[in-house]
């Protein structure tokens, strides 16, 4: 995904380049029930940009770090204990959280 500035409020942060077609191949091919209302962002949207009560997640995410909706328990509890929120989380993080719960359960 290929990335470039805009100007905001608190400095520079990158505008979104979505491939609407990867998108919906995304939220079908993971089964998002319409009910989560998930959006495309509009042209020039940044990260920052999501509407009260949403939150920005990346294709990467779900690519190569294997993230599934609904999450886990165990997920939402590593996430509680640690204090991270799910938008922090970096594919290879997402990864190897992935692969410790996949541990424990064995």
């Amino acid at each position: 995904m290929a990335e470039e500035g805009v100007q905001v409020e608190e400095g520079l942060v990158p505008v979104l380049k979505w491939d609407q077609g990867l998108f919906e191949q995304i939220t079908r091919g993971f089964r998002f029930p319409p009910e989560w209302d998930a959006r495309y962002p509009r042209q020039g949207q940044t990260a920052a940009d999501a509407p009260p009560g949403y939150i920005t997640l990346f294709e990467e995410l779900f690519l190569q770090g294997n993230f599934r909706l609904p999450t886990t328990d165990f997920m939402a509890s590593i996430l509680h204990v640690y204090g991270f929120h799910i938008s922090q989380m970096s594919p290879m993080g997402m990864v190897r959280v992935r692969h410790f719960e996949f541990l424990c359960r064995s």
